[in-house]
């Protein structure tokens, strides 16, 4: 733990430098294609940062935040977008918002955008309309809910059959995102004293795979691909395609993204060549949401699917096509184990420190 703690300090002191010239050199520069090439240092930083840890937990979560986020939203920020951008951030009725092309932002504030997977709520916004007030499930009632699951799965996993195993393992990717970006929010909220989207918009009542991966899950994940994926391959290649025939393949291209990035992910997390399963996985998924698209454009005025049968059928099928793909390199190469360990362990060295 001692020497984990040390490497983890190494890390944060790279990144935090990184920001800095970010914040106080690059950002200098005109925004553009000028810029992107002085953050190029950054981005190679940011793409090679988890490999200096050994802890799965925490190669996983860097390379989330920072290789995977962290490496967008600056490349947003290139063209001053974004939310590392503080035209995105001002309030539309202020004055400096239409005046002013960009004004800093405090530091502070860019450090906790560009590290955690957060997003300043815009109530303008209409993706964002659709996140409830009232939630069945609280952040003390979700880490009450992993722990229990994660007490099971490493002590009973032997015994318990892989169908079940399955289950457990979906609902613990879920809790753990949603506790560990709830925690996020709840310090870079009162931080800065902003409301900030949740995490996730229970994604177990998706009525559809467009609603699941377009409004439900992982929000900050689906806003910032919008907006550096698809809103860009929208424009390239209408001109080409023609207006009419662009969604289909930015839809494509956001979800290959997608899988790479994973790929990449789990790589932190293996140590081992992929295997592309998780890209298969986000691949399969994308098609499925193009031929979701169809069949409501030709036949859903004809035939309405019951919200209490559309969402377990949309689950199911992300769930079966994970079990298939996106948790084959997990289990493969036993991280699963490792990060029950790892769990274990951080709860000890915490009790004994209390």
């Amino acid at each position: 733990m001692e020497g984990e703690a040390k490497t983890l300090l190494r890390v944060c002191t790279i990144l935090l430098t990184s920001l800095y010239y970010c914040y106080f050199i690059a950002s200098k520069i005109p925004k553009g294609k000028i810029r992107l090439l002085f953050f190029l240092p950054t981005f190679i930083i940011f793409t090679f940062l988890p490999i200096f840890v050994t802890s799965g937990i925490s190669a996983g979560l860097i390379s989330f935040f920072v290789t995977y986020l962290g490496n967008f939203k600056l490349l947003l920020f290139s063209y001053n977008l974004g939310p590392l951008s503080n035209i995105h951030n001002l309030n539309p009725n202020h004055k400096k918002y239409k005046h002013k092309q960009h004004v800093n932002i405090p530091f502070l504030r860019f450090i906790i955008l560009a590290i955690f997977p957060i997003k300043i709520k815009d109530p303008s916004a209409k993706y964002q309309k659709s996140v409830k007030n009232w939630r069945p499930f609280n952040l003390w009632s979700k880490s009450l809910c992993f722990s229990i699951l994660e007490t099971i799965c490493y002590t009973y996993k032997k015994h318990l059959h892989s169908s079940v195993m399955w289950v457990i393992y979906c609902c613990m990717l879920y809790l753990f995102l949603d506790v560990i970006i709830g925690i996020c929010n709840k310090l870079a909220g009162t931080i800065m004293g902003v409301e900030l989207l949740p995490p996730s918009d229970e994604p177990y009542l998706s009525t559809s795979l467009q609603d699941f991966w377009g409004r439900r899950w992982n929000l900050m994940v689906a806003d910032v691909l919008r907006h550096t994926i698809y809103l860009p391959m929208k424009v390239f290649l209408s001109k080409y395609l023609g207006q009419q025939r662009v969604v289909v393949p930015s839809v494509m291209i956001v979800f290959l993204v997608s899988g790479l990035m994973h790929e990449l992910i789990f790589y932190y997390l293996t140590c081992v060549n992929p295997t592309w399963d998780v890209t298969c996985f986000f691949v399969v998924n994308g098609l499925c949401v193009v031929f979701e698209g169809y069949f409501k454009k030709y036949l859903g005025p004809r035939i309405r699917i019951h919200w209490a049968l559309a969402s377990p059928l949309t689950i199911g099928f992300v769930m079966g096509t994970g079990y298939l793909w996106f948790f084959q390199p997990i289990l493969r190469n036993q991280v699963d184990i490792g990060v029950a360990e790892e769990v274990k362990t951080w709860y000890e060295s915490i009790r004994d420190f209390f």
